[in-house]
């Protein structure tokens, strides 16, 4: 089997391309592309790379969106629509000018055209890229090969709403990978027998208000260092975010969906915890009083995750094994418990059958998303 092509060589030709447009995109140079979208399946790389391309890049930008109608409508993930006049896919749209194109889509976000070519530009292309890399890798081997079609070539990508319920089944799951998952009801600060917490974010890394009744608050509160009186004199999880914001450059500008921060764990030290993890999977919409999550990102931030988890465990010499998930993007993210618990089983499936080194604990408030937890985790 070729080698696949990187991030990277993607992100480049995206950039690429983004001027001249997909109508000069035989003008412009694309191998990477074409592989992907031979390994996708929209190509068969055999005089049909042009059009392949293009269908890939309408999955992929489809795919940002959650699976859904892509529509340029508010409630139509943001990233998504972006992407989708940056590169003029929209229905006629396709021969607009790059200028035109480019100040559609800053329009998206309410920004002027340079401070959108400056930064949303940039996060554009490389979760374009990301999703593009998602789209081959849910084809699967098999499908790159020609294996499950006797050398046949895989029938184009289907643009559906099949990413609304999930990604595709795994096949029967080993008893040693369901045997390392456990699912309860309860709140995600009183466990005591996880060394890393996961608290669920916006791209802006801004913590819930330390009152609300969210994972993120719930988490926030608990960390707090407070005095005699009980008042808070530290709120640890918010200042060490706002610290690594800093220092990443990016105060008041959104990380990447599916972005995972580490911070300590503050008060939450005497249950165990160790760390806690914050995974950056919801977009603000509009005003910012709602939200939109792509439930890709919900894999994302899982392989971010153990990847973080993996060079902490290395790095620090921290003795990390055990990690807890809420039902992440269920809550305010909007998702359907079901959509999210099979998202994010797939997800740690797919880690846990590569490192099996790891011990998940999967937690709700709620006894219908344990059960939709539990549902997910006993289906293939």
């Amino acid at each position: 089997m070729p080698d696949l092509p990187t991030h990277q060589s993607l992100v480049r030709e995206l950039r690429d391309i983004r001027r001249p447009g997909l109508p000069r995109l035989r003008h412009c140079a694309r191998e990477a592309l074409r592989e992907a979208a031979v390994a996708v399946g929209t190509s068969t790389g055999e005089g049909d790379e042009l059009q392949g391309i293009e269908r890939m890049l309408a999955a992929a930008v489809q795919h940002l969106a959650g699976g859904g109608p892509l529509r340029d409508e508010p409630a139509c993930d943001p990233l998504a629509r972006a992407a989708a006049h940056t590169f003029g896919l929209f229905p006629d749209r396709r021969g607009t000018a790059a200028a035109d194109r480019r100040k559609a889509a800053a329009a998206v976000y309410g920004v002027s055209t340079e401070r959108f070519r400056r930064s949303h530009e940039q996060e554009i292309m490389a979760e374009l890229a990301s999703s593009v890399l998602m789209l081959v890798r849910e084809a699967g081997p098999a499908v790159r090969t020609g294996g499950a079609h006797g050398g046949q070539h895989r029938p184009p990508f289907p643009l559906s709403g099949r990413m609304l319920a999930g990604p595709p089944p795994t096949g029967p799951v080993p008893a040693h990978v369901t045997n390392r998952i456990t699912v309860r009801v309860c709140p995600i600060e009183l466990v005591r027998d996880a060394d890393i917490l996961v608290s669920s974010e916006n791209t802006y890394l801004e913590m819930s208000k330390i009152f609300r009744p969210t994972v993120s608050g719930a988490l926030r509160r608990a960390a707090a260092v407070r005095n005699g009186s009980g008042e808070i004199v530290d709120d640890v999880l918010q200042r060490e975010l706002s610290t690594w914001l800093r220092g990443h450059g990016r105060t008041g500008l959104p990380v990447r969906p599916g972005t995972v921060v580490a911070t300590s764990p503050g008060a939450l030290a005497s249950h165990g915890v160790r760390r806690v993890y914050h995974a950056a999977i919801s977009s603000p919409v509009e005003d910012g009083d709602r939200y939109h999550i792509a439930p890709a990102s919900l894999a994302e931030a899982v392989r971010a995750t153990f990847t973080l988890a993996r060079a902490e465990r290395e790095t620090l010499s921290i003795p990390l094994s055990t990690v807890c998930f809420p039902l992440l993007g269920a809550g305010h993210g909007g998702l359907p418990a079901e959509t999210a618990a099979r998202w994010l089983l797939w997800a740690l499936r797919q880690e846990l059958s590569e490192d099996s080194t790891w011990r998940v604990r999967l937690v709700a408030q709620q006894q219908g998303g344990a059960d939709a937890l539990k549902a997910a985790n006993s289906t293939p």
